[in-house]
């Protein structure tokens, strides 16, 4: 499964780490992320260098990794 988080915060991180906890061991990409994100344990967390608020972006981003679960975090990420 490849989860896509939008943010980069502590919340995106805490959604992130728990995801990671996962038997099902995702793939997993935060957009854009911070640094503090590549050392979640167990994890092939990726940081991906798309600013939340960039919509177009994303949806490509999406689209071209197939991506099978999206979870926005920042409320003007969501509203876009």
């Amino acid at each position: 499964m490849k989860i896509l988080i939008i943010g980069r915060g502590g919340r995106e991180h805490a959604i992130a780490w728990k995801m990671a906890q996962s038997p099902s061991h995702p793939q997993i990409f935060v957009a854009p992320g911070n640094e503090g994100m590549l050392t979640i344990p167990g994890s092939s967390v990726q940081l991906v260098p798309i600013d939340e608020n960039d919509t177009s972006a994303l949806l490509n981003f999406a689209q071209e990794q197939q991506i099978d679960l999206t979870v926005v975090g920042p409320e003007a990420a969501l509203m876009n």
